[in-house]
């Protein structure tokens, strides 16, 4: 209720991925995007970093880019680690690539195609 009734956001009702071993809720500002996360199953990608932080907190950041492809290449250039071999497409539907927090001062990045 605090995005929806205090900052105007439009909050989605909660939509189960289980391909992505989770439930989602996006939240939508006029600037910013969020998407609040749920475990579904003990092997959820979150599910671990749930239980190291038992309060919830922020899992990662997205940023958009142009050429995803284009994106890819010119960080395995800048000797940046991706989490799998290729794009896959994310909870919006659109092509992803993790990127790896060893690489990114210890922040998970997720890259997503416009």
């Amino acid at each position: 209720a605090m995005y929806r009734d205090v900052l105007g956001a439009t909050v989605s009702e909660a939509q189960g991925l289980p391909e992505h071993g989770v439930t989602t809720v996006f939240v939508n500002l006029d600037n910013t995007k969020l998407e609040l996360l749920h475990p579904l199953g003990e092997k959820s990608p979150i599910a671990g970093f749930l239980q190291k932080n038992k309060a919830g907190g922020i899992h990662h950041i997205c940023i958009e880019v142009n050429d995803i492809e284009e994106a890819v290449k010119e960080l395995k250039a800048k000797n940046i680690r991706c989490l799998s071999e290729t794009t896959r497409i994310g909870a919006h539907g659109k092509p992803v690539m993790f990127l790896h927090p060893k690489d990114c001062n210890g922040v998970l990045v997720e890259i997503e195609q416009e």
